[in-house]
């Protein structure tokens, strides 16, 4: 082998994690692998040894969005995450977190706030949410807690000030243990009000 071939193959990574972080910036597509995919195409390339990992595509999303997004960007981040805060504050009985790209600052104008709420039944989220006539959507999904276990769990999702959140309800001990994010593999992180407050301070 070439010893020009693992600089070649690390050029072609790399090329392939920018133009996934472009097509999620642009086409609003949330979904890591078929950004990835999708890239990978347009380079011919289809041995799956040469993609990037998603924490690269991350990496690189939050590059795009600092030479492309400014104000833009800001200013839609800014909304997203005052939203996720008057979001939280309604629903401070849930003991709401943040999490996901809102909270990375990687998100896009695409993207859903999304928040992890703690419930003994996720009914109680939807009746508050139906008492007070706001809109909603009852549904599912997939969560990883590690690399045996994936559940199903309740999501509600609804708008805030003109801006879409999906609730993820957990059972009231969820709050100990964060799912495995979907971009490194590690527990996900998550802010609770006070912290998403000083996000939103900071930015204003």
């Amino acid at each position: 082998m070439s010893r020009h071939q693992p600089a070649r193959a690390e050029n072609l990574r790399r090329a392939i994690a920018q133009e996934a972080a472009r097509i999620m910036a642009e086409h609003g597509i949330r979904d890591f692998y078929v950004a990835k995919r999708k890239a990978a195409e347009r380079y011919g390339v289809y041995d799956g040894g040469l993609l990037p990992k998603n924490i690269e595509i991350e990496e690189a999303l939050a590059g795009y969005q600092r030479l492309f997004g400014g104000a833009s960007h800001a200013a839609s981040l800014l909304a997203q995450r005052s939203a996720a805060l008057e979001a939280m504050e309604w629903l401070a009985e849930f003991e709401p977190r943040l999490v996901g790209p809102v909270l990375a600052g990687t998100a896009t104008a695409h993207v859903d706030v999304q928040l992890h709420l703690f419930a003994e039944r996720a009914e109680s989220v939807a009746l508050k949410l139906m008492d007070h006539g706001i809109p909603h959507e009852i549904g599912e999904r997939r969560v990883k807690w590690n690399a045996e276990r994936i559940v199903g769990c309740p999501t509600i999702r609804f708008e805030m000030a003109g801006v879409a959140i999906e609730a993820i309800v957990f059972p009231r001990d969820g709050i100990r243990q964060s799912p495995v994010s979907p971009v490194d593999g590690r527990p996900m992180r998550r802010a609770n009000l006070a912290e998403v407050a000083t996000l939103v301070a900071g930015e204003r």
